[in-house]
This record gives structure tokens, sequence and C-alpha cells, in this order.
């Protein structure tokens, strides 16, 4: 485990969390799988096709809002409920679901964002699980430009991000023309469905 963290905001890197035989094996049966969704997201007041594809999976019946987009969660699959345990057992976190993302190529991005949504609560812990090609995370501070940092998400690799990470810092996966392969990307959280 690798410590990237900035002051009170958490940042935890795991490079190897999966095998890479584990790994390979879970982004076949992800990729298979027919429940990813392309859904129009609302940002700056413009509707526009989500540029990657998701599903959501949970515990219970929780949905998830953000750029003005519900996501109905369906329930988790027997490898990401295991999958979910284990990143429980390692981090000491609790999460009840988990957002995949599926970006088919590096013309499918995530612009500049923070996890801040108030189903989230207050400095959510967000485990994000990486399969498929590598892909850079970047990291801004919201106040002052010269904190930022990039981080390369490698097959099977894990990365945590709590305290005020999500209150103090942007994160996107930008585009890239040198991507030509698939990424899966897991990102457990624990959503509140009564705030």
């Amino acid at each position: 485990m690798i410590d990237l963290s900035f002051n009170s905001s958490k940042l935890l890197f795991w490079p190897n969390f999966l095998s890479t035989t584990e790994a390979d094996e879970l982004f076949v049966e992800l990729i298979k799988v027919n429940l990813w969704r392309q859904d129009k997201v609302k940002v700056f007041g413009k509707v526009y096709d989500q540029p990657r594809l998701c599903f959501l999976a949970a515990d219970q019946k929780v949905n998830y809002t953000y750029s003005g987009l519900t996501l109905p969660a369906i329930e988790f699959s027997e490898s990401l409920l295991s999958l979910k345990n284990r990143i429980e057992e390692i981090t000491s976190a609790r999460f009840n679901s988990c957002l995949a993302n599926l970006y088919r190529d590096g013309n499918d991005s995530n612009g500049w964002h923070s996890d801040d949504e108030k189903e989230l609560g207050s400095q959510p812990i967000i485990a994000s699980l990486s399969l498929g090609v590598a892909r850079n995370f970047d990291l801004k501070h919201k106040k002052n430009s010269l904190l930022k940092k990039r981080i390369e998400l490698t097959h099977g690799s894990l990365l945590l991000m709590s305290g005020r990470t999500q209150e103090d810092f942007k994160h996107q996966i930008a585009k890239s023309k040198r991507i030509h392969e698939p990424r899966i990307n897991l990102t457990f959280r624990y959503i509140f469905d009564e705030l």
C-alpha cells in the first residue's frame, strides 16, 4: 500500500490489489454482462450522452443520483459481493453499492468532478478498483492549483479516497487518443437512502 495523502485528504493506493489472474477473470466476466447502459447526463444545464457506459449494483434497493441522472440498482453478483467484502476487510470501511464504469477506449472519459452528492454523506469513503488498460487518474485542488497529482490506475489496482478528498479536490479520467482498449472501474461507496 502506498500513501498518497494530502493532509486531511486521504489517498491510499494498492498497485496489485488483485493478482493478474484474478483481475483478468473479473474483467472478462464484467465485460460480457448485459447490464451496461449509456444514459444522458445534465452538466451546467445541458444534456449530453454520458461518455462511458455504467451500471449500479447494491446490497439493497438504493438509487444513486448525479448530474441529473438517477441510476436504479441491481443486486450484487456473487463476484462483486466477494470483491466488496475483500475491500471492506482491507480498508475497514463499509460499502453498500458499486458504481461500475466501462470506458470503451480513450474517447470515453469522466470530466473534472467531486463525488460529493448528498446521499454519500460527509467525507465519503470511495474504493476504486481498476480493470483493463491503465488510465491516468488526475486530481487537482479546488483552491490551490499547485496541488495536483496524477496516478496511473493499472489492471487490478485499488485506490481508496477518504477524509476531505471530495471536499478539497476534483478528479478526472481524461480522454486519450493513444488508448484503444477498454477499462472497467468499480467504485464502491456507501449510499445513505435517508439523510
